[in-house]
């Protein structure tokens, strides 16, 4: 006897298992110095990591200020133009910023997270305007 409803139940939970992403799915673009003052932790430098990799929140995930201090895992997954990402680069950012009030504008409006050019370039071509990311608290 047949049992055709095993069949699709493997089929299924093969199919959603192999459709996991590494997290959530937005875009990331970049600004420049002045960095400071920042939204979440004013004048004080010393809210940069030494390696510089960190970012304004969006509207998206800046949730009233909540955002502020949190570490993300973002890696570059596509672009307008083929070949703009580092393939294999992910980044730990912090968030020190709100991409809406920061001093120095983002190349591009409406991003989920607008990274420094640091971070930018070290998982995309600094020459893009954005791209599509991953990225995970």
């Amino acid at each position: 006897m047949s049992k055709p409803w095993l069949i699709i139940f493997i089929f299924l939970l093969i199919q959603t298992f192999s459709h996991l992403s590494y997290g959530d799915v937005g875009t990331a673009a970049h600004y420049s110095p002045p960095y400071i003052p920042t939204a979440c932790f004013g004048n004080d430098a010393s809210q940069f990591p030494s390696s510089n990799l960190f970012a304004a929140a969006g509207e998206g995930i800046w949730d009233n200020g909540a955002s502020c201090g949190r570490q993300y895992l973002v890696r570059c997954i596509s672009a307008a133009r083929p070949g703009t990402c580092n393939p294999g680069e992910t980044i730990q950012i912090r968030i020190v910023d709100r991409a809406e009030t920061s001093v120095s504008r983002p190349s591009s409006n409406g991003a989920t997270i607008v990274l420094s050019t640091t971070a930018f370039g070290a998982i995309a071509n600094p020459s893009a305007a954005s791209v599509n990311i991953e990225f995970q608290q």
